[in-house]
C-alpha cells in the first residue's frame, strides 16, 4: 500500500504533468501501483520532447554549431578555402567575366563551387559562409556568456541586499541603459582599436574581435540584470529563504542554494534571446565597416559585398541570408520552447 507521503508527492507531480496524472488515474482505477513522481528536470524534459517545434529548432541550432566547429575540416574535404582568389588561379581562367561578375548561372554555381563565387575577387562562397558562420557563432557565445554572468551577478546583488546597494547599482544600470547602443558601437569601435594600433597600420583581426566583445559586453548585461533583480526581489521574502536565514546560512549559501535554482528559467530563456540578437549586432557592425574587415569571413561583411552587387549578382546574398534567418529563427523558437517546457502553466 502506498504511504500518504508518497501519494501526496505523486499527486503534486501529477498536477504538473498531465501525462503522469492520466497514468496515475488509470493505475488507481485498475488497483495497480501508482507511478513514482518525476523530478522537475524530468518533467521539463518530457514537456520539451512533446514540443515538435522545439525539438526541430534544437536540431537546427545544433547542426549550425557542429558545422561551425567543423568548418576547417569541411573546407579541407571540399578542397577550397575562403581566402584564395580563385579568379586569378590558372585552373579557373573564365571564373569572372569582363565586368568581374561570375560567369555561368546562379552566381557561378558549379561542381567546383557549390554556392558560386564572390564577385570582383572570385573567392569561394561556400567556404566563406562556413567560416563566417564560425566567426559569428563563436563571438556570440563569448559575448552572451559574459553578459549572462555579469547580469546575473549584478542583478542578484541588487535584489538580495537591497537598500543603498540596490539604489546605487540601479542608477549605474540606468546610466548604461541610457547609451544609444547602435550609435555607441559606430562611434566607439574605431576609438577602441585606435587606442592600441596606429591609424596608419592595419588593425589585427584578434584586436577587432576583442574590441567587439568588450563593447558588446559593456552594453549588453543591463536587461538581464534588471530581470534577475526583479526575480530575486520576488523570492527574498519567501518562507524557504527566511528559514535559511533563521538557520544561520550565509548570504552566499542562500543565494547559491535557495535563490539561484529558482531563477534559472528566466535566465536561460533570456540567454536564448541574447545570443541571436548578438549575432545580428555583430553582422550589423561588419556591414557598416566597423566590425570585421577583409579578409576575415563574416556574415555581415558578406551582406556588405552583396549590397553592392545585388543587381548584377543577387545569388551572392541568397545563401548567407537563408543561413542567418534560419539560425536566428530557430534559436528564437528554441527559446520559446524552453520557456514553455520550464513553465507548466503554458498551454502549448
Amino acid at each position: 500500500m502506498t504511504s500518504p507521503i508518497k501519494a501526496e508527492d505523486s499527486g503534486s507531480a501529477a498536477v504538473l504533468d498531465p501525462e503522469l496524472a492520466a497514468t496515475t488515474e488509470n493505475a488507481v482505477a485498475k488497483g495497480e501501483k501508482q507511478p513514482e513522481g518525476r523530478s522537475p528536470g524530468q518533467l521539463m524534459w518530457q514537456r520539451f520532447k512533446r514540443d515538435r517545434t522545439g525539438v526541430v529548432s534544437a536540431c537546427v541550432v545544433i547542426f549550425f554549431f557542429v558545422v561551425a566547429a567543423c568548418a576547417p575540416l569541411i573546407a579541407k574535404l571540399y578542397g577550397k578555402n575562403p581566402y584564395t582568389l580563385y579568379a586569378q588561379e590558372p585552373d579557373y581562367p573564365f571564373l569572372l567575366d569582363d565586368f568581374a561578375m561570375p560567369t555561368g548561372s546562379f552566381g557561378g554555381m558549379s561542381g567546383d563551387f557549390w554556392f558560386g563565387v564572390e564577385p570582383k575577387l572570385g573567392r569561394d562562397v561556400f567556404t566563406m559562409l562556413l567560416y563566417g558562420m564560425r566567426t559569428s557563432l563563436y563571438m556570440a557565445v563569448v559575448v552572451t556568456t559574459l553578459c549572462v554572468v555579469t547580469g546575473v551577478v549584478i542583478g542578484m546583488v541588487m535584489g538580495y541586499f537591497g537598500g543603498r546597494v540596490d539604489y546605487w547599482m540601479g542608477r549605474v544600470t540606468d546610466f548604461f541603459l541610457a547609451f544609444p547602443q547602435q550609435l555607441f558601437f559606430i562611434a566607439f569601435m574605431p576609438v577602441v582599436t585606435a587606442m592600441f594600433v596606429s591609424p596608419a597600420d592595419e588593425t589585427p583581426t584578434y584586436l577587432r574581435a576583442v574590441a567587439i566583445i568588450l563593447v558588446m559586453w559593456f552594453l549588453g548585461w543591463m536587461g538581464l540584470a534588471r530581470l534577475v533583480r526583479s526575480s530575486v526581489l520576488s523570492l527574498a521574502d519567501r518562507e524557504f529563504v527566511e528559514a535559511a536565514k533563521v538557520s544561520g546560512a550565509s548570504p552566499w549559501r542562500i543565494v547559491r542554494k535557495e535563490i539561484l535554482p529558482n531563477i534559472v528559467t528566466p535566465i536561460l530563456v533570456q540567454a536564448t534571446y541574447i545570443l541571436p540578437s548578438t549575432i545580428l549586432t555583430i553582422a550589423f557592425l561588419s556591414f557598416i565597416g566597423v566590425g570585421f574587415v577583409e579578409p576575415t569571413p563574416d556574415w555581415g561583411r558578406m551582406f556588405a559585398v552583396g549590397a553592392d552587387v545585388y543587381e548584377q549578382d543577387p545569388m551572392f546574398m541568397f545563401f548567407p541570408g537563408v543561413a542567418l534567418v534560419t539560425f536566428v529563427l530557430a534559436f528564437n523558437l528554441l527559446g520559446d520552447s524552453v520557456r514553455d517546457a520550464f513553465d507548466p502553466k503554458t498551454g502549448r
